[in-house]
């Protein structure tokens, strides 16, 4: 592979910014400086003052593979990840058929040799009678163990209570939480749809999916977590009133103690809220639900504060035409994967947010977080996964979107930023226009 020197960088890591030169080489960074001379067979990027930063780390997509090709698959959504800078993701296990046991996660595993053009890690799903599974996992195999603690796609939903605290004693992984009641949720789809009927429509959706729902499961994995001293990431939230039950402070403190206990949540909350439904309808209809104006300014306060741990995107892309259904048949999800990081540097151009901060929690903190060995930082020796950006606006255009569902819920939006390049492995493979190449991801290596 021809080495790489990229010139007269702004640099960020490990929440300093800094000018310099970075050389790729072999896949790798291999030096990190202040006027790096070119080799004869280099070739040169000058970076001209821009930001380079460490590929993103997306802890929570659904690529939908296998079992619904016509929403997306591992080669078009890491498509339309590594154009947003996204060079490493980790995907949900509510496929079809569900990865309830290592054969089916080695399967994801083997569809996505030589497909993915980011790297890949997958999860290992939970459901009330895969006990046994769980306990056998490596955990080199999976970044952790996804529990839908809430109404999920097939045989995922546990809410066998003696299930739940087995889940919790047992895990050889981190656990990942979904969280939102079941009983709570049904009990108001039920009492909006006896009120309004045919006239129900997505403005209700953060009523139904309520922040009731979620707090009540989210106190309900925070204490079986706190009973078995399990390892737990609650995903997506979505409320002010969640943040409350977790800790402040740095993933891993001066000591090198990392956090038992770990929260997210994803950039629709940050970007969108109740008012958004009357212009976007089920385009934005998620779960958990999109809420108040007041929720997502206490979510950007709760990421610069340290309460809020991992900003990540729950891409989850659906049809069009499935979209376009009423509101109760409507699925829930959106895709977001390339146009996050944009969404996310937009906190540091509105001054809500600097851009160290967002590297640490879209970078730095997955890579603690999980055990990712040799990626998320800039450093000399770890993989070149690498994403540059231009100091350019981008409006989001239909046509433009790589995602096989193809439309984005940022259509019309200008970004004051775009993403120049995108380098995987050493390979760039998105050149700020179009993809480079060929698919250069590889399977994610854990420290454990």
């Amino acid at each position: 592979m021809p080495s790489t020197l990229i010139v007269n960088a702004r640099m960020v890591n490990e929440g300093r910014e800094f000018e310099g030169d970075l050389r790729i080489e072999n896949g790798r960074i291999a030096r990190i400086g202040s006027g790096l001379s070119a080799g004869l067979d280099d070739k040169v990027v000058d970076a001209a003052g821009r930001w380079l930063l460490p590929g993103m780390i997306d802890d929570q997509v659904h690529f939908r593979e296998p079992g619904m090709p016509h929403k997306g698959d591992i080669a078009t959504e890491s498509a339309a990840a590594v154009a947003g800078g996204l060079t490493t993701f980790m995907d949900m296990p509510n496929t079809s058929p569900p990865t309830l046991d290592a054969a089916a996660l080695e399967d994801k595993y083997q569809r996505a040799a030589g497909r993915a053009w980011g790297n890949y890690g997958f999860y290992m799903g939970a459901s009330n009678d895969n006990l046994e599974a769980i306990r056998s996992l490596d955990p080199k195999t999976a970044p952790g163990i996804k529990v839908f603690m809430g109404a999920s796609t097939g045989n995922m939903l546990v809410d066998n209570p003696d299930t739940l605290d087995a889940i919790f004693r047992e895990a050889p992984t981190p656990i990942i939480t979904h969280c939102e009641d079941t009983p709570t949720i049904d009990a108001n789809m039920a009492a909006f749809q006896a009120r309004y009927g045919d006239k129900l429509d997505a403005s209700f959706h953060p009523d139904i999916r309520s922040r009731e729902a979620c707090i009540k499961s989210t106190r309900l994995a925070l204490s079986l977590a706190r009973k078995h001293d399990t390892r737990l990431h609650v995903l997506h939230i979505s409320t002010a009133d969640e943040l409350a039950l977790f800790t402040p402070g740095p993933l891993i403190d001066a000591q090198g103690k990392r956090k038992r206990i770990t929260a997210e949540t994803c950039i629709h909350f940050l970007r969108f809220d109740r008012s958004d439904y009357a212009r976007l309808g089920n385009l934005i209809k998620c779960n958990p639900s999109i809420k108040e104006a007041s929720d997502r300014e206490a979510l950007i306060k709760a990421l610069a504060d340290d309460v809020i741990d991992v900003l990540a995107t729950d891409h989850a892309p659906h049809t069009l035409e499935e979209k376009e259904k009423p509101y109760v048949q409507a699925p829930s999800g959106l895709p977001l994967v390339q146009y996050a990081l944009l969404a996310a540097l937009e906190l540091v151009h509105e001054g809500k947010s600097d851009i160290a901060r967002i590297v640490q929690k879209f970078a730095h903190a997955p890579a603690q977080l999980f055990d990712v060995k040799e990626r998320g930082y800039l450093r000399e020796g770890y993989w070149a996964d690498l994403v540059l950006i231009d100091d350019a606006e981008l409006t989001v255009r239909r046509e433009d979107v790589l995602s096989k569902c193809a439309w984005s819920p940022f259509e019309g939006y200008t970004f004051r930023s775009r993403i120049g390049a995108t380098w995987v492995n050493g390979r760039l493979v998105w050149n700020g226009e179009h993809l480079v190449g060929t698919p250069a991801g590889q399977r994610m290596e854990l420290n454990r």
